[in-house]
């Protein structure tokens, strides 16, 4: 048996987790089962169908939450390659299948990565769904090249603050948005100019190569004004209501990849990232810290294990 959270209402939302004990999980073909050592909730995730249902969309609860994780590796499915028993790992879960706030997790070895042995587990945990977003967006779809200029909204943020160092790194000039009492941490990201939501207007800048939007909404309608033409908006809110001549308009879903992860890793470890993490949990104390009314900057971690 092992601890695990689980929601089984989704009207409840954050109100109807609970603390369980569940059957460890058994390897399917081409899994691995991670001993879970650190993991994380993404904020919305309990309004995601997948959370829910599985792809044909029956009922799946009670479900696991949590999609970032860091842990070791204790079995192999039968065919499974790549990876090996005792292996220390970090990655990203399927959506659709129980997750990472748990002491095990039965995982497809694809979504994994070799979690280097300078890198802790909750750092590790920490850079997985920003890391792969922010390079996603900006690279896989944003095609950022050096020399560009690149808006990042809400570049304070998880995701955001993690764009702003990957473009930096990149060479691109980078603009970041947020709310006034975060221009600080947007600075010590890497912005090259701020822009307060609250005051300045978003029309005042130079025009950019590139958007990154992580908030979509009026503000994200708002920055279809200052892109070039040819350029694009990239963004992960499911925002694409509107189009303008000459701008890509992208909306994508992370996606797990093995060769980006040990990408940022190896800038995590040359001292060329930063996590934004706003503390360590455990996960006896998991479901108190999602329920508090607390407003927390940064990722919380939850280690699940020493």
């Amino acid at each position: 048996m092992m601890k695990a959270i689980v929601v089984t209402d989704q009207n409840a939302g954050l109100d109807g987790m609970s603390l369980v004990e569940l059957p460890e999980p058994s390897a399917a073909i081409n899994d691995v089962i991670v001993q879970v050592y650190a993991a994380s909730i993404t904020g919305d995730e309990l309004s995601w169908p997948s959370t829910w249902t599985d792809r044909a969309n029956h009922d799946r609860t009670p479900s696991i939450p949590g999609h970032e994780l860091a842990g070791v590796v204790i079995a192999l499915g039968y065919g499974t390659t790549g990876l090996s028993v005792g292996q220390r790992v970090f990655g990203l879960q399927d959506w659709y299948r129980n997750g990472s706030l748990a002491e095990y997790v039965a995982i497809e070895a694809r979504n994994l990565a070799p979690l280097p042995d300078d890198i802790d587990f909750n750092d590790g945990n920490a850079l997985v769904m920003p890391g792969l977003t922010a390079w996603q967006g900006l690279f896989q779809h944003g095609q950022l090249k050096a020399g560009q200029r690149v808006l990042v909204q809400g570049a304070a943020g998880i995701v955001g603050s993690m764009a702003v160092q990957l473009a930096r790194e990149a060479g691109a000039y980078v603009i970041g948005t947020g709310r006034a009492a975060h221009r600080e941490t947007a600075l010590n990201f890497g912005v090259n100019e701020f822009v307060n939501l609250d005051g300045q207007e978003l029309d005042d800048i130079e025009k950019v190569d590139l958007v990154f939007d992580v908030l979509g909404g009026n503000i994200a309608k708002r920055s279809l004004a200052v892109i070039h033409p040819g350029g694009k908006f990239v963004s992960i809110t499911g925002w694409n209501e509107e189009q303008v001549d000459g701008v890509e308009n992208i909306d994508f879903v992370v996606e797990a990849d093995r060769s980006q992860l040990m990408e940022i890793a190896k800038r995590f470890l040359e001292g060329r990232l930063k996590t934004n993490a706003s503390g360590i949990v455990t996960l006896d104390d998991a479901v108190a810290t999602y329920n508090s009314t607390d407003l927390v900057k940064g990722k919380t971690i939850i280690r699940v294990r020493k």
